[in-house]
């Protein structure tokens, strides 16, 4: 049987990775325009770096909790994909072994003449003057907002496959990463797992929500998904 789980920044929030949405976060610091567009590396690239900097040493500091652990479980009993919106990569970390980048990844960087050439970075620290092999001043492998989301066809393919379909933390509201979920065949079941009170009456499958934060409410789903199909 099929499992896509498709995850959204709650399920890292539980490792205390900064989200857009905290207050008293990275992202408080910092507007989205400054750091987050393509324009913005044009402008100030410095200041796009040293945040991409800053986002990777708190990653490197950060383990991954009981929910991407009970994600990369469920590989023991079932055919499993991730698809994630966040650019961490504590999904790996904790023993998933596929996992689809939405939207990058933070601990590769790329050409900024070729979105192709991708290179790991060892450590947390990208020197502004870094070169790819093609001359071209290295970025960080993310998408900015503005920019295409080249893994969303991939994605999409992904989810048309589920038998059924685990969204964790995710405000279903970044697009066109949330209507990810519509592209699930309309019999598949949906367990929902997030505290806040998520909009999905425009998705056609059934929808279990579980309300709990991810690190407590993952570990109950693949529970009952055990019970449920692992015959």
């Amino acid at each position: 049987m099929k499992i896509v789980v498709f995850t959204g920044a709650g399920v890292s929030a539980d490792s205390g990775i900064s989200t857009f949405r905290d207050s008293d976060g990275l992202w408080a610091n910092y507007r989205i325009e400054d750091v987050c567009t393509p324009e913005a590396l044009v402008r100030n690239r410095a200041m796009v770096v040293e945040f991409y900097n800053i986002r990777r040493r708190e990653l490197l500091s950060k383990e991954p909790n009981a929910a991407h652990r009970a994600i990369a479980e469920l590989e023991n009993y079932f055919d499993v994909e991730v698809v994630t919106q966040n650019i961490d990569d504590l999904h790996e970390r904790a023993g998933s072994s596929r996992v689809t980048h939405l939207h990058g990844e933070l601990r590769k960087l790329r050409s900024s003449a070729n979105p192709d050439a991708i290179y790991p970075i060892e450590g947390w620290e990208q020197r502004l003057d870094d070169r790819a092999p093609d001359g071209s001043y290295l970025r960080p492998f993310v998408v900015f907002f503005g920019e295409a989301v080249p893994e969303f066809e991939r994605a999409a393919q992904i989810a048309s496959t589920a038998d059924v379909m685990v969204v964790v933390g995710t405000s279903l509201a970044v697009y066109p990463a949330a209507s990810l979920v519509r592209y699930a065949q309309p019999h598949t079941p949906v367990y929902l797992v997030d505290p806040a009170d998520v909009e999905h009456s425009g998705i056609r499958n059934l929808v279990s929500h579980i309300k709990e934060r991810a690190a407590t409410g993952v570990p109950k789903v693949v529970e009952l998904l055990r019970e449920k199909y692992d015959k």
